[in-house]
C-alpha cells in the first residue's frame, strides 16, 4: 500500500511463519500437534487435581489456574493457524484483531500474577508452615485467583482501547501468526507515542516487574528459610516443593523479556515469531510436563488413576 495514501482498514490479513503457500500446511500440522498435545496435557493436570483428594491443596489450585490460562493462551493465539488451514481463509476483522490482543495480554497479566500468587503460597508454606492452614484458605485462595484474572483484564483494556483510536495503516498484512501488539503497531501510520510510553509504564514496570519483583522477594525470603534447616534431606526436600514453580517462572520472565523488552521499531517480527511460537506454544506444552515430571504428588497421583484404571478393566 502507498504510504502517501492511506485508507481505512477493515480487516488483517495474518501471514503465518512463511510467505511460501508450500510449507504452511507443514507448519499448520505441526502447530496442530502442539496444540493438541497442549491441551491434552493441561487438562489431565486438571481431570487430575479434580479427581484426587491428596491434591486437593492451595498449590494445585492455582496450578489448575495456570492450565487453564495455558489452555486459553494456546487457543487464542494458534486458531489462526489451524482455521487457515483448514478453510484457506488467513483474514481476521480489525475488531477481531483487537479482541485477540486484548485476550492475549489479559491472559499473560494473569499468568503472571498467578505465578507470583503461587511463589507466595512457597513462601507461606516454608516460612510459616504452622500458620499455612490458617492463611491460605480456600475463599482467600479463591479470592487471589479472582483477583489475578480480574487484574489481568483491567490491565490490558487501555492498550486496546489506544489501539482501537488508530485510524489507519501502511498495509493490513500482519508478519505474524496471531494478532500481536508489535505486529499491529508496526503497520500503523497513526502516532504510537503515548501507546509506546504506556506499554513501558504500566506494561512492563507494573504488569511484568510487579508480579516479578514480589516473586523474587517471596524466595528471597524462601532461600533464607531453607538455609536455616539444619538437615541436608530438609533443605532438599524445601527446594524441591519449589523446583517446578521456579522453574516456569524463569522460563516465562525470559522469553517475554526477549520478546517485548524492546522498542517495537526496533524489533524484527521474523525473529520474533520463534520467540512467540515458543512462548504462546511451546510454554503451555511445558508446564504440564514440568510440574508432573517435577513432582512427587502429581506422579503418585498419576500411578494411583492408571492402578484404578486397570483394575477396572
Amino acid at each position: 500500500m502507498d504510504q502517501t495514501n492511506f485508507s481505512v482498514t477493515t480487516y488483517f490479513i495474518v501471514n503465518g511463519f512463511s510467505d511460501h503457500p508450500g510449507l504452511q500446511p507443514v507448519i499448520s500440522i505441526m502447530v496442530l500437534c502442539i496444540y493438541l498435545v497442549t491441551i491434552g496435557g493441561n487438562m489431565t493436570i486438571l481431570l487430575l487435581v479434580c479427581q484426587d483428594q491428596q491434591l486437593h491443596t492451595p498449590m494445585y489450585f492455582f496450578l489448575c489456574n495456570l492450565s487453564i490460562l495455558d489452555i486459553c493462551c494456546s487457543t487464542n493465539n494458534l486458531h489462526n493457524i489451524i482455521i487457515s488451514a483448514i478453510t484457506g481463509d488467513n483474514t481476521i476483522s480489525v475488531s477481531g484483531c483487537l479482541l485477540q490482543i486484548f485476550i492475549f495480554l489479559s491472559l499473560t497479566c494473569a499468568e503472571l500474577l498467578i505465578l507470583a500468587t503461587m511463589g507466595y503460597d512457597r513462601y507461606v508454606a516454608i516460612c510459616n508452615p504452622l500458620y499455612y492452614s490458617m492463611i491460605m484458605t480456600s475463599p482467600i485462595c479463591t479470592l487471589l485467583a479472582m483477583s489475578c484474572w480480574i487484574l489481568g483484564a483491567l490491565e490490558s483494556i487501555q492498550i486496546v482501547l489506544e489501539l482501537f483510536r488508530f485510524t489507519c495503516y501502511r498495509s493490513n498484512i500482519i508478519n505474524h501468526f496471531f494478532c500481536d501488539i508489535m505486529p499491529v503497531m508496526k503497520l500503523t501510520c497513526s502516532d504510537t507515542t503515548f501507546l509506546d510510553l504506556y506499554i513501558l509504564t504500566l506494561g512492563v514496570l507494573v504488569s511484568a516487574f510487579s508480579p516479578f519483583l514480589l516473586t523474587v522477594i517471596s524466595y528471597f525470603f524462601i532461600i533464607v528459610s531453607i538455609l536455616k534447616i539444619k538437615s541436608s534431606t530438609g533443605r532438599h526436600k524445601a527446594f524441591y516443593t519449589c523446583s517446578s514453580h521456579l522453574t516456569v517462572f524463569m522460563l516465562l520472565y525470559t522469553t517475554l523479556a526477549i520478546q517485548y523488552m524492546r522498542p517495537h521499531t526496533l524489533i524484527n517480527l521474523d525473529s520474533n515469531k520463534l520467540i512467540s511460537l515458543f512462548n504462546t506454544a511451546a510454554m503451555p506444552l511445558l508446564n504440564p510436563l514440568i510440574y508432573s515430571l517435577r513432582n512427587k504428588d502429581v506422579k503418585a497421583s498419576f500411578s494411583r488413576r492408571f492402578r484404578v484404571i486397570k483394575l477396572k478393566l
